[in-house]
């Protein structure tokens, strides 16, 4: 039986972000998360921009919380050192309709506090990205991209380095009150905890019942996306977006941080939560769809496919509900319920846990500050990244440095060692991938995945059946061929 003053269900990046605002105080703090890795559902399926605040309704916490995510995430990723990218965004199009929709979203994002936003005419859209297409668009200056798996992991290792404990592959199976605590029933044993935080994504409204604050309908949201080539980046300084829907962002086309880019993605609403796979016609349907707002897609540079799911919040009538941040006395004391946490939980995740911590001391739960409590993380330093002489200097400290493992992204073994070494305990391939960037080249992995398995297997003392590829199943090898 493990015993903790809170327990935060749920590792992804709202789920991290509330851990690292709970280790500001002197209370011990358990996470459980049903994956091997934190970033296996939402958290690391998605666009990674970081949104401007001006999409959502005048008065809600998505758009409240939005708009704060977005002013302090310059200082969040200077402090926990990952990548992040102001390099705003552009929602682009070519009718009367459109211009008066634009105008619209402008007056929305104003009334939300959002006051970097300006309508551009063609001219000016071709001088910030010369091959949009659009007669005129709306320039979102603040709006920006970020590395979703570098920031929901430096969000983590950092509660991490101030105490919090993380439990991967721990599947919450029930949980009941027994006096003045919680237990927790998982596959992995129990837990009890004075505090219970639902933070469970994809499972909100499943662990919402199970604390017995019923009534909740979550829907799957399921969004497919193509990756190009970095040979493409030079091409897209910025996000283009056509003109939104009122509950649909449309397919974009977005740069990322480490110079590819994503095409995507449309909405599907699914009712199973575990299927990412990429159908052609949809492949097909986005290249189309995006081709229209940017027309440098071509076969020859798709390198992959993914898709995510949002948990979506909604009434009776099907309609998409603000986030649902809660604490329910009298059906569930001391526990804190998050509902819906779809689009804009990456840019608002801080904020969220700024509000949802707060929300919990209303309720009585009043730990003394953590003096020693340090905001600052250093991730693994990227060989790729520095100057010549920092590499030598590097290669001289330690030779690992020295072996490329990685070619497409010259990652090297002593990235790789960091990453196998990291303080959560994952695992996985995946694990590795989206700490280092490794096997998301041009080759996929043709080259460097069998190696990083070796090194998996050597630095863990694993089985090569052991290993897994992200989730549990996806055995890398079954057995020795001869």
């Amino acid at each position: 039986m493990k015993e903790f003053d809170v327990l935060v269900i749920g590792g992804g990046v709202v789920g991290s972000a509330i851990a690292r605002e709970l280790s500001k105080y002197r209370v011990t703090i358990g996470v459980l998360e049903k994956n091997p890795d934190i970033i296996n559902e939402t958290s690391g399926r998605n666009s990674a921009v970081i949104h401007g605040g001006f999409a959502y309704d005048t008065g809600s916490l998505k758009a409240r919380l939005c708009l704060q995510g977005n002013r302090g995430m310059t200082k969040l990723s200077e402090d926990l050192d990952f990548t992040f990218l102001r390099c705003g965004k552009v929602l682009v199009g070519q009718t009367e309709e459109e211009y008066a929709s634009l105008e619209r979203t402008l007056a929305q994002g104003k009334r939300n506090g959002v006051d970097t936003l300006e309508l551009i005419d063609e001219k000016r859209l071709h001088e910030l990205v010369p091959m949009a297409v659009g007669k005129f668009a709306m320039f979102s200056k603040d709006s920006g991209i970020v590395d979703p798996f570098g920031y929901t992991v430096a969000l983590a290792e950092n509660a991490v380095q101030n105490g919090a404990r993380y439990f991967l592959r721990t599947e919450v199976t029930g949980i009941r009150r027994e006096g003045d605590t919680w237990a927790i029933s998982t596959n992995r044993g129990e837990y009890k905890a004075k505090w219970v935080v639902n933070a469970a994504g994809l499972c909100c409204g499943k662990i919402s019942d199970m604390l017995g604050i019923k009534g909740y309908k979550v829907i799957g949201s399921k969004g497919d996306y193509i990756i190009l080539d970095k040979r493409t980046g030079p091409l897209l300084p910025m996000p283009v977006y056509p003109v939104p829907s009122n509950t649909y962002m449309g397919i974009h086309v977005t740069n990322t941080v480490d110079g590819n880019v994503i095409i995507g993605p449309n909405a599907e609403t699914v009712e199973d939560f575990t299927y990412y796979g990429v159908p052609q016609r949809n492949m097909d349907y986005l290249a189309k769809s995006a081709s229209d707002i940017w027309p440098c897609i071509r076969k020859e540079d798709m390198i992959r496919n993914y898709s995510g799911i949002l948990p979506k919040w909604v009434d009776e009538q099907g309609v998409i509900q603000d986030f649902k941040i809660e604490v329910k006395e009298e059906l569930a004391p001391n526990a804190l319920n998050l509902v819906g946490i779809e689009s804009p939980g990456l840019t608002a995740a801080v904020p969220i846990a700024e509000y949802a911590v707060a929300l919990m001391q209303e309720h009585g739960f009043a730990p003394e500050k953590n003096e020693d409590f340090d905001p600052v993380r250093k991730g693994i330093r990227r060989f790729d990244k520095l100057s010549d002489e920092e590499r030598e200097e590097l290669v001289k400290q330690d030779p690992d440095y020295g072996e490329l493992i990685c070619r497409c992204e010259k990652v090297t073994k002593a990235e790789i060692l960091q990453a196998i070494r990291n303080p959560l305990g994952v695992n996985t391939m995946t694990g590795i991938k989206y700490r280092t960037r490794a096997m998301m080249g041009r080759c996929q992995g043709g080259y460097c995945q069998m190696r990083i398995e070796k090194l998996l297997e050597e630095e863990l003392s694993l089985k090569p059946e052991e290993i897994l590829y992200e989730r549990e199943g996806s055995w890398v090898l079954q057995g020795k061929l001869r």
